[in-house]
């Protein structure tokens, strides 16, 4: 697919690109392993509101795989980081597990359980949202407060198929509300692109590799960055002709990345 002095950086999504579950996809290591030995540099990219950036090293050092934090980016560790920089006053009740808690933490946001006061929602998977957890983030909602989700995936690939994600959450606090979901941080907004050219550093030659074309794909060709669809995960060639989003490469597996 490509030749090694085509780019310096390879941005590599996880869940469905890296592994699935807790099932590491054929080839993965063998590339990465190929690319440092050529001095290339591997981020890491993931959508997943449910991780830590710490938690995603953790989880590919299991699979043999060390990665720096300062090479690894999630939607929550992103999320985290556009209430600090973005709207440092906001007041967030917060939809989602916890690691997306932690991130906030970690940065400080001001965090609320209290509608009434909230500025802001912001929306992850959450796997024990109730309808009592919708109510109470349409109460904020209704009252003023701004929706913001962590990512657009409406469902996640896992080992048994595909599970509800961020955007189906979002959508249904959305719709009792009456309103549209103001701002989405993670790929393929503009936000979550800064972060990972501030990541990548000037003049760096990068290519994003993925497999979820309204994410991965998307996020390179809104920012002229090429991209490679790999098909172990949510997209498939036919979603190419339904949602008219071309990668620059498609390969079967990670194999074929580099051959």
């Amino acid at each position: 697919m490509t030749t090694f002095d085509q780019f310096d950086a390879y941005c590599f999504d996880l869940d469905g690109t890296i592994y699935v579950g807790d099932r590491l996809l054929p080839g993965v290591k063998e590339v990465i392993e190929t690319l440092r030995a050529h001095d290339k540099r591997v981020l890491f990219i993931t959508n997943a509101p449910t991780k830590t950036r710490k938690h995603c090293q953790l989880v590919l050092a299991q699979f043999g795989i060390e990665a720096p934090l300062c090479d690894i980016m999630t939607a929550s560790y992103v999320a985290a980081c556009y209430f600090r920089e973005i709207e440092p006053e906001g007041r967030v009740f917060l939809v989602g597990e916890a690691p997306l808690r932690e991130e906030c933490e970690a940065q400080n946001v001001s965090l609320t359980t209290n509608p009434k006061e909230a500025t802001h929602v912001l929306v992850g998977l959450d796997r024990k949202f109730t309808y009592t957890t919708l109510n109470e983030a349409m109460e904020a909602v209704r009252g003023g407060a701004h929706l913001v989700a962590t990512n657009p995936d409406v469902a996640c690939p896992v080992e048994t198929g595909f599970i509800a994600d961020t955007y189906a959450l979002a959508s249904a606090i959305a719709t009792a509300s009456e309103v549209e979901v103001a701002q989405v941080v993670g790929k393929p907004s503009s936000y979550y692109v800064t972060h990972l050219c501030a990541m990548l550093g000037e003049n760096s030659r990068a290519i994003i590799i993925g497999d979820r074309l309204e994410t991965d794909i998307a996020m390179g060709l809104q920012h002229d960055i090429p991209t490679c669809l790999v098909l172990t995960g949510a997209s498939q060639r036919q979603d190419i002709i339904r949602t008219n989003i071309q990668p620059t490469y498609i390969i079967e597996t990670m194999h074929q990345l580099l051959t």
